[in-house]
C-alpha cells in the first residue's frame, strides 16, 4: 500500500454481490484499507442490482463495485442503467472470468477484479483513485447557451438550481445560467473540501460563508441561503473544520 495523505473528503462505495461471503470479504478489505490510510468511506452494500439501482437514483456514489453475474439484473446491466444518470462515478466489475472484460469498456468501467478479490488487487485499485480525487482542478467548463464558459472554483460561491436552470453564482456578482440538473455537477463540486450541499437547491462554496446558522446562511455576496435542518449538524461541522484547516495552512 502506498501511503496516502489523510483528508476529510470522503469516499461512497456501493458494493453489490449477491454472494455473501464476498460481500463480507470486500467489507473487511475496505475497513482495512481506510482505517490504514485515515481516510473517512462511507460503504453500502447490496445483494441485487434492483436495491442498488434504486439507491444510485437517490444518492451519489463515486464509486460501484459490481458482480457481474448475479439473478435478475446483472452487473453488465445496472452499470448501464447507472450510466444513463451518472457519467462520472467510477464503476468496477467482480467476476470469476475475464471474458467480459471487451463488454465492460462498453460502460466506460474503470478495471475489473477477478474472484476472490485479493487486498493487493483492491487497494492498488483504492489506492489510483484516491489519487485521482486528490489531483487539484482549477476550474470547470459549463455550457451557458451557445458559450462555453471556464469557472474558477475559487471564484464559484454557490450554485442553485430553479426547475431545470442552474445558476452559477459568482464571488463577484456574475451569474451564469446553464440548462441541466445539480446532479451534473454535484459529484464534481462535492468532491472538494470548500464544496458542501445546504439545501435540496444549494451547493455552497463554504469559504464564501460568513455567518452560519440554524435559520440559514449569509453569503459574503451579501445572499441569504436557507438550510436544511437535517443538513445543518453536519454543515456545522464541516464548516469548523475547513476554518481550522485554513488556519494550519
Amino acid at each position: 500500500m502506498v501511503n496516502l495523505p489523510g483528508s476529510d473528503r470522503n469516499m461512497y462505495i456501493a458494493v453489490c454481490d449477491d454472494m455473501s461471503k464476498e460481500l463480507d470479504n470486500i467489507k473487511n478489505l475496505l475497513s482495512v484499507w481506510q482505517e490504514k490510510h485515515n481516510i473517512s468511506v462511507h460503504c453500502k452494500y447490496f445483494r441485487n442490482a434492483e436495491e442498488l439501482i434504486a439507491s444510485a437514483k437517490k444518492e451519489h456514489f463515486t464509486l460501484y463495485l459490481l458482480d457481474i453475474i448475479m439473478p435478475g439484473t446483472n452487473g453488465m446491466s445496472a452499470a448501464k442503467e447507472i450510466r444513463s444518470f451518472d457519467k462520472t462515478a467510477d464503476i468496477v466489475f467482480l467476476t470469476s472470468s475475464p471474458g467480459f472484460a471487451y463488454e465492460s469498456y462498453r460502460v466506460k468501467a474503470l478495471e475489473y477484479l477477478l474472484k476472490p478479490v485479493s487486498a493487493d488487487m483492491l487497494y492498488q485499485l483504492l489506492d489510483r483513485i484516491y489519487i485521482k480525487e486528490r489531483k487539484p482542478n482549477d476550474a470547470f467548463a459549463v455550457k451557458a447557451g451557445s458559450v462555453i464558459v471556464r469557472i474558477p472554483f475559487s471564484q464559484l460561491a454557490y450554485v442553485e438550481v430553479n426547475g431545470k436552470h442552474l445558476y452559477f453564482n459568482l464571488a463577484d456578482g456574475q451569474v451564469k445560467e446553464v440548462f441541466g440538473s445539480l446532479k451534473e455537477y454535484e459529484g464534481l463540486l462535492l468532491s472538494r473540501d470548500e464544496f458542501t450541499r445546504i439545501h435540496r437547491s444549494y451547493i455552497v462554496n463554504m469559504q464564501y460563508i460568513e455567518e452560519l446558522s440554524p435559520s440559514g446562511i449569509l453569503m459574503f455576496t451579501g445572499k441569504n441561503l436557507p438550510v436544511s435542518r437535517l443538513i445543518y449538524p453536519q454543515l456545522q461541522k464541516d464548516y469548523m473544520n475547513l476554518l481550522f484547516s485554513d488556519r494550519e495552512v
